[in-house]
């Protein structure tokens, strides 16, 4: 097969970005990364060198262009089968997907109040307004998963998925930001965060040189 090749933004808050690196790690599929400067006036210059739709992540895949974090995911489970990223059960396959799509396409008021920015102090900064509610469905998502599908391991679907891969971010929201949690939510949130997957995510962040602003401040 093609080499891999993951356009990414910086990694302190490039929460789309996060997604398909940490699956491909977490797979262990070889990769080429390639980390293009967000908020900058030739950012989009650049993205636009190698795909038309003009944002990260892009997965190239010899003559393949995969954007959107949850179609690259959906690509790499099915060139990449032996990963099972997906649950092989139709009915944890069918809550899997489902789940990930709802945070691909859910939870702006959260995302929006609690920025992700692995940079910053972990400091509790409770949610308001219809955040509040996003919140609670996000933490009842990881209840549910957990309860009916975790046996096999700690992540959603006992081992690794799509799914996980798509609430990463959200995870590093709940570090920074949750401050105390639930006894589910904080067991899957160390869980994710002990991978080695993101502790080299986080250790790569805390590298990067730029001084970016926080955008939520």
């Amino acid at each position: 097969m093609a080499d891999l090749k993951l356009y990414i933004g910086n990694k302190c808050f490039s929460s789309w970005s996060l997604r398909p690196w940490m699956a491909l790690k977490m797979a262990g599929i070889a990769f080429v990364e390639e980390v293009i400067r967000l908020r900058q006036p030739d950012t989009k210059a650049k993205i636009l060198k190698v795909s038309p739709h003009g944002k990260v992540p892009l997965l190239v895949h010899g003559e393949v262009k995969v954007w959107e974090s949850l179609a690259i995911l959906d690509y790499i489970a099915d060139a990449f089968p032996q990963a099972k990223l997906w649950p092989a059960d139709p009915v944890a396959r069918g809550l899997a997907r489902s789940v990930a799509a709802e945070m691909h396409g859910g939870f702006a008021d959260l995302r929006n109040q609690w920025g992700m920015n692995l940079r910053k102090p972990r400091t509790h900064k409770p949610l308001v307004d219809a955040a509040i509610a996003q919140g609670a469905r996000i933490e009842a998502i990881w209840e549910e998963c957990r309860a009916k599908h975790g046996a096999g391991g700690p992540f959603l679907f006992g081992q690794f998925t799509c799914a996980d891969a798509m609430y990463a971010p959200v995870v590093s929201r709940f570090h920074t930001y949750g401050g105390e949690l639930s006894p589910v939510t904080q067991a899957y949130c160390d869980a994710m965060l002990a991978t080695p997957a993101m502790r080299e995510w986080f250790s790569d962040a805390a590298k990067e040189s730029w001084p970016e602003p926080d955008p939520f401040e």
